[in-house]
């Protein structure tokens, strides 16, 4: 019986021929190895250059190990006076930090629901260049004032309280959680809304079908980490009187109070422990 003798393909210097399994065409080879090496050249050369930055910012920033080191008896004094906590005003802790977390719920449904408009507008694969950087210049503004100037702004227009709070958490989520929404929207697949354009689907059902539905996970989660931030932040809004446990945490820290200050900081940490740990959870389910 005769046998057949299978042999790969191959070209004329004897390899086996582009297209065989396992095997590269060179201008293939050629576009991969520059992919690699131009990232890798890039990052070498940056790491000098990187380390005089680092280098500037310790010695503009006054950044001392030795002070540091100096100080380290005065912090475990401090430490040292916040215990043992006093709980006896505990009701009026957990009041304040139910005020503020409801200030982070409103604050974080009504930041996401605006940022979600703007994205719209600032996402270059749906608004028009005429609409989309007016829309992320305003952004980038709003971003750079800080969350406090805007709760000052609202406290002189509508008067102390959480009401304050929350408008100053609304703008401020605009600029950060809408650059983040439209991101999301630009980074999608771009098949599914290739195909509906081919079919002849308008505008908004491209957005409606093609677009959100494959951001809506990561819209969910960004919210889930706006609303962690914003519970952090609703604290420190109120020191300036914009509603929430900051006023009183202001209040403990200038009386002295060192018990009542330890006993308001731990109810700070074990809410944003839970809070943290379920948003986790639902990111998890949902990514």
């Amino acid at each position: 019986m005769t046998t057949t003798e299978h042999t790969p393909a191959t070209g004329s210097a004897g390899t086996a021929a582009p297209g065989t399994p396992g095997q590269l065409d060179p201008a293939e080879r050629l576009r991969l190895e520059r992919a690699f090496s131009v990232p890798r050249a890039r990052f070498l050369a940056g790491i000098p250059v990187a380390l005089i930055l680092l280098a500037w910012s310790f010695q503009g920033a006054e950044f001392n190990f030795a002070k540091l080191g100096e100080g380290t008896a005065n912090m475990g004094e401090f430490l040292a006076r916040l215990f043992p906590p006093d709980f006896s005003k505990f009701g009026t802790i957990v009041a304040l930090l139910v005020e503020t977390l409801q200030m982070a719920i409103v604050g974080t449904v009504l930041g996401a629901v605006l940022s979600l408009l703007v994205a719209f507008t600032a996402a270059s694969n749906i608004a028009p260049r005429w609409l989309y950087y007016p829309a992320r210049w305003l952004m980038n503004i709003i971003r750079s004032v800080p969350d406090l100037v805007f709760a000052l702004m609202f406290v002189s227009a509508v008067g102390l309280g959480p009401f304050a709070g929350i408008l100053a958490m609304t703008l401020g989520s605009l600029g950060s959680i809408g650059k983040i929404f439209a991101e999301a929207m630009e980074s999608v697949d771009r098949g599914p809304v290739t195909a509906m354009e081919a079919v002849g689907a308008s505008k908004r059902q491209v957005i409606q079908y093609g677009i959100v539905p494959q951001a809506a996970p990561l819209l969910v989660s960004y919210t889930l980490l706006l609303f962690e931030g914003n519970v952090r932040g609703a604290t420190i809004l109120g020191l300036v009187g914009a509603g929430g446990i900051g006023l009183e945490l202001t209040t403990a820290m200038r009386m002295y109070d060192y018990g009542h200050l330890s006993a308001i900081i731990i109810c700070i940490i074990v809410l944003v422990t839970v809070i943290d740990q379920g948003s986790a959870l639902i990111r998890r389910r949902i990514t």
